[in-house]
């Protein structure tokens, strides 16, 4: 495969952490070139530090670390997705900051709803572990539609998110996104399906980038989008499960 396919077929990602950077990644062959099971490897490390940050989170239940986890954590992703061959670092800095975060949001919602945050979990994992048995089975197969229609959904539901943000900086907001009714359940199982589904895409661009033989640093990369889309789905299953709860 030469290296404009590759562009072209990494361009089209839905996950906003791939972006359009390859093209700055020179050429894709070498002797110490990404891998699949360095890719694991590095996923598993992030996933650890994440609960580490998640165990300090909820044991220091602290506003003051959410919006630390939540800031450093934005600015943690946004230099991994515009400097990606230092992924080694600012990846593990971005898994531990939102493991803050998301213990102390936890911490939060159990304290409302018991048991809440260990049904999160499980259902983060067990989404995760059903997508990658249809991805590898082929029940499931991101082609071009596939690929466009994940990624027009995914902006589709982050300029949602933006207009309501800045809606509420005047008293306002976009009712449906927060509400526990018909409309804003059914609204947050179509965002849990796009967060789910963007996970194929993350698997592959894994699985192609590490045939293609993208530089060794990529493997970082490819872990640390899969852990943005990990936190994403976290996330939302947490809110739908609340607004289930409220009931």
């Amino acid at each position: 495969m030469s290296n404009h396919r590759a562009l072209n077929m990494f361009g089209r990602s839905g996950n906003p952490a791939f972006g359009n950077k390859f093209s700055q990644q020179g050429s894709f062959v070498g002797t110490d070139a990404m891998s699949l099971s360095g890719t694991v490897n590095k996923t598993g490390i992030l996933l650890g530090l994440c609960f580490f940050g998640a165990l300090i989170g909820w044991n220091v239940p602290n506003m003051a670390l959410i919006w630390i986890g939540i800031i450093g954590g934005f600015g943690a992703a946004l230099y991994t997705m515009f400097v990606p061959r230092n992924a080694g670092i600012s990846s593990p800095i971005y898994a531990f900051l939102e493991g803050l975060a998301l213990g102390a949001i936890s911490l939060f919602a159990e304290i409302q709803y018991p048991g809440i945050a260990i049904q999160a979990i499980g259902l983060t994992f067990g989404t995760l572990a059903s997508l990658l048995f249809f991805y590898k089975s082929g029940l499931i197969k991101p082609t071009e539609n596939f690929r466009l229609m994940i990624f027009s959904a995914t902006a589709g539901i982050a300029i949602l998110y933006l207009v309501s943000f800045i809606m509420s900086f005047f008293g306002s907001g976009i009712g449906f996104i927060h509400s526990n009714g018909i409309f804003g359940i059914g609204f947050s199982l179509f965002v849990v399906a796009i967060a789910a589904l963007n996970l194929v895409l993350d698997f592959d661009f894994i699985e192609q980038g590490s045939e293609l033989g993208l530089p060794k640093y990529m493997e970082w990369f490819g872990a640390f989008a899969l852990m943005v889309t990990l936190v994403w789905l976290y996330l939302e299953i947490l809110r739908l499960l609340m607004k289930l709860r409220s009931r």
